[in-house]
């Protein structure tokens, strides 16, 4: 159903150096920039990074996560730390288990340098 994610930037490469650090974190390519936009490839996405086309200043959205699925409980760390060390900052409880209606994951949230908040998530059902 989703095809594509765009966040606002206001400094696009103090988010180039954040996303490029999570997205290593998670098996992804550096991203590359197609005129106005930064652009991160999945199998089955795009994640773009821009500066709002109205001029006014990039804001997070009030109650929104963006999620990243992981293939491990070390992926999710090593994304967390990537987060921490290229400026991003720890919001929620530290990295852990949350259970999530009787289907436990591994999760850490981070927030980008704009204050969108992010996760990387590891299912542990079933595993």
């Amino acid at each position: 159903m989703l095809c594509h994610l765009t966040v606002g930037a206001n400094d696009m490469n103090e988010s180039r150096k954040f996303y490029d650090a999570t997205f290593e974190a998670l098996g992804y390519e550096p991203g590359r920039i197609e005129g106005r936009w930064l652009i991160y490839q999945g199998p089955s996405f795009v994640f773009a990074v821009n500066e709002p086309l109205d001029g006014k200043a990039a804001t997070h959205a009030n109650g929104g996560t963006i999620g990243f699925s992981a293939s491990s409980v070390e992926q999710v760390d090593k994304w967390h730390a990537a987060g921490l060390f290229a400026g991003g900052t720890s919001c929620e409880d530290p990295p852990g288990i949350r259970e999530n209606d009787g289907n436990p994951a591994y999760i850490a949230y981070l927030r980008d340098p704009v204050g969108n908040k992010l996760c990387a998530k590891y299912p542990l059902a079933g595993r």
